[in-house]
């Protein structure tokens, strides 16, 4: 019995001993999310790229460079001194199928690396936002949230097209 209790105790410290934050959940989230989305441009041929439901939706490419583009905004904007600017964003826009993967990580890892160093205790404050004014938290949430609801937007493109998306991961 003494031999269950210290194995209990030294795998569960460890685990007790790491802090979770809103901060941390969102950081992990963020990872998978990443990795998902990336599955999901690798798995469309880039010749189907182009591809859209309807006029009224954004092409394939369109949506994931939207999608960077949001990040890159939000991230930037309410989580560093930098400032964003659209149009060097724009400009910046890869052509090839390899280029624009890199281009999602590279999205997501620099919006990681700005909110790693938001430090927790700003995550309460207040900023302006086009829709009123929101914690910093709540534009974490509208990060992760905006992602979603495209790449939900690119599950359809991917089996419209009879193309098995990924199989989701959560956290």
């Amino acid at each position: 019995m003494k031999h269950v209790f210290f194995l209990l105790v030294f795998i569960t410290f460890p685990m007790m001993a790491q802090k979770f934050t809103p901060k941390s959940a969102f950081l992990e989230k963020w990872e998978n999310s990443k990795a998902y989305l990336v599955a999901m441009a690798e798995s469309m041929p880039y010749d189907k790229y182009a591809f859209r439901p309807s006029e009224r939706e954004m092409d394939f490419k369109s949506q994931l460079l939207h999608i960077c583009g949001n990040m890159t905004w939000l991230s930037t904007t309410y989580f560093s001194e930098e400032e964003f600017d659209r149009q060097k964003f724009n400009e910046s826009a890869p052509d090839t199928k390899n280029e624009l993967i890199q281009f999602v990580k590279d999205s997501f890892d620099k919006a990681h690396a700005r909110i790693e160093q938001t430090s927790e205790e700003t995550l309460a404050d207040k900023v302006d936002f086009f829709a009123g004014p929101k914690s910093k938290l709540q534009i974490l949430n509208l990060l992760q949230d905006h992602v979603t609801h495209h790449r939900g937007q690119l599950i359809v493109y991917l089996n419209l097209n009879e193309i098995k998306p990924p199989k989701y991961v959560g956290w």
